[in-house]
């Protein structure tokens, strides 16, 4: 055999010591690490959105034609809203008394003025008892007028009050059957 025989590297420790654990990373081969692994968690993160991106979804491309993301003009805005939340009857009733006197002349809108709409009934006050049979002989009237403004069924009835009104609540503590103050103490 011509040259040197390679003899296998022989193990230059003591047999008496323990054998030697891998070494453990440093702080910067940990920093390495982190970072390595931070990259490939992005570039994970990257190739789903491209993905994301190139997938067809209908529905989400703008367009020529209008679509529910555009904008609106203010009183289309405000038109959906009342009509989502259902406040168009409250609305309504809020714009007859606004214009009370157009609907009922000025007369007797000087002399009546409604007081509150609830269950489809609309309370009427007047200031003297001869303008409120005067107005109790108009309702039925009236209450056609009212509903060819706001609609078929929306007006019942016309309540007509008195200068009088009902009788006064002297506070929110009363004992049931009490009349008033008078009968308080015994």
């Amino acid at each position: 055999m011509s040259g040197k025989e390679q003899d296998p590297p022989q193990d230059r420790r003591d047999p008496q010591e323990p054998p030697r654990k891998a070494a453990e990373p440093s702080g910067v081969d940990l920093a390495r690490q982190a970072l390595a692994a931070a990259r490939e968690q992005a570039r994970a993160r990257g190739n789903a959105a491209q993905n994301k991106k190139g997938a067809y979804r209908p529905g989400l491309r703008s367009g020529a034609r209008a679509d529910g993301r555009d904008p609106m003009p203010l009183m289309a805005a405000l038109d959906r809203l009342r009509t989502e939340r259902g406040w168009e009857m409250p609305m309504a009733v809020a714009g007859v008394m606004e214009r009370w006197p157009e609907i009922v002349g000025q007369d007797i809108a000087t002399h009546c003025v409604p007081d509150r709409y609830e269950d489809r009934e609309l309370v009427v006050r007047c200031d003297s008892s001869a303008w409120a049979a005067q107005l109790k002989l108009l309702a039925p009237q009236l209450v056609a007028r009212l509903n060819a403004d706001l609609g078929q069924g929306t007006v019942r009835l016309i309540k007509v009050h008195g200068p009088g009104g009902g009788p006064k609540r002297y506070g929110p503590w009363r004992a049931p059957g009490s009349t008033g103050p008078g009968d308080t103490y015994g």
